[in-house]
């Protein structure tokens, strides 16, 4: 699929987050909507026209030009004998992490995202975010609810943790551009984890954290299946935790690796469920559509002195 771009002639720069918002009502109809319905069974490719993109440079790797090999039938996730049922899993994590650190080196996406937070599910978030690997960086535009919300994030030189630049919407706005602790209380405010966590290369290392010590229980089954996201071929890996223990975080978990891209690019955790036969609640849910690959971002497209943030 060829994702439109603007012409090499234009400033994308000047076009300021009003072009965001307008694709957000185009696109409000189709994949939000399906999205907001966890019955749906895919999601409709939204208009990739945005904000803030920079035309020089050499051209993103989109999926129908991304460099990796392409998978085998697409992934092998066969279970060798005697091994934990996580093991291909965590196989194919591993082997996605090094290619992803080999061959990206930033990457724009549409952002979905569900938190419960202190056993409350908080409303869903969609934010357009653009994220550089080394050094971590993150600039994020918020579509709902928080329409305009603004939040900009880069390490250090020293890859220490640096502050978080962040706008309000609304009646929030007034207050400007605050500087705060990533980890602080003001930016932790309806968020379950810091802005230093996001990112696809953040959920993989988590991931693979997370099934590592899996492996060391038994009460675990696997479940592969080949599915779609937002209209993209992707493997579905899910596990499931048949019984409530301490040493598990989640009672199921779905992954959707992109069969191309080897990338994930939807995670969604669900608590037990209160009582048999009920369906388990929702934890927390990542969803990346329409990822753009090696973008060129430099240094400008995370200084909050841009003229095209904070406005």
């Amino acid at each position: 699929m060829i994702h439109k771009r603007f012409s090499a002639h234009t400033d994308c720069r000047l076009l300021g987050p009003a072009l965001l918002l307008a694709q957000a009502l185009l696109w409000g109809q189709t994949a939000w909507g399906q999205l907001a319905n966890p019955a749906a069974p895919q999601l409709v490719e939204p208009i990739h026209r945005v904000a803030h993109e920079e035309p020089a440079g050499p051209a993103p790797q989109v999926a129908s030009r991304i460099a990796h090999a392409k998978p085998q039938a697409p992934f092998d996730l066969t279970q060798r004998p005697g091994e934990h049922p996580l093991m291909p899993a965590i196989r194919l994590a591993q082997n996605s992490l090094q290619l992803f650190d080999q061959n990206v080196q930033d990457y724009s996406a549409m952002l979905i995202k569900q938190e419960r937070i202190n056993g409350v599910l908080g409303e869903q978030e969609a934010a357009y975010v653009k994220i550089r690997n080394e050094p971590f960086s993150v600039y994020m535009f918020f579509l709902k609810p928080n329409k305009g919300q603004e939040c900009l994030y880069s390490d250090l030189p020293d890859g220490s943790k640096g502050s978080l630049n962040a706008r309000g919407a609304g009646m929030l706005k007034r207050l400007g551009v605050m500087e705060l602790d990533p980890d602080g209380r003001i930016a932790m405010k309806g968020q379950k984890y810091p802005i230093t966590k996001l990112g696809l290369r953040n959920l993989m290392t988590e991931l693979i954290e997370v099934a590592s010590n899996d492996i060391n229980f038994l009460e675990c089954s696997v479940r592969t299946a080949q599915s779609k996201i937002n209209g993209r071929a992707a493997t579905l890996i899910e596990v499931v935790h048949p019984v409530e223990r301490a040493n598990f975080r989640f009672h199921k978990a779905e992954l959707f690796i992109d069969n191309e891209l080897q990338i994930p690019i939807r995670y969604a955790a669900y608590l037990w469920p209160a009582a048999p036969g009920q369906q388990p609640p929702l934890e927390e849910a990542y969803t990346y559509l329409n990822v753009k690959l090696n973008n060129g971002y430099g240094d400008a497209d995370f200084d909050k002195n841009n003229p095209a943030y904070f406005k």
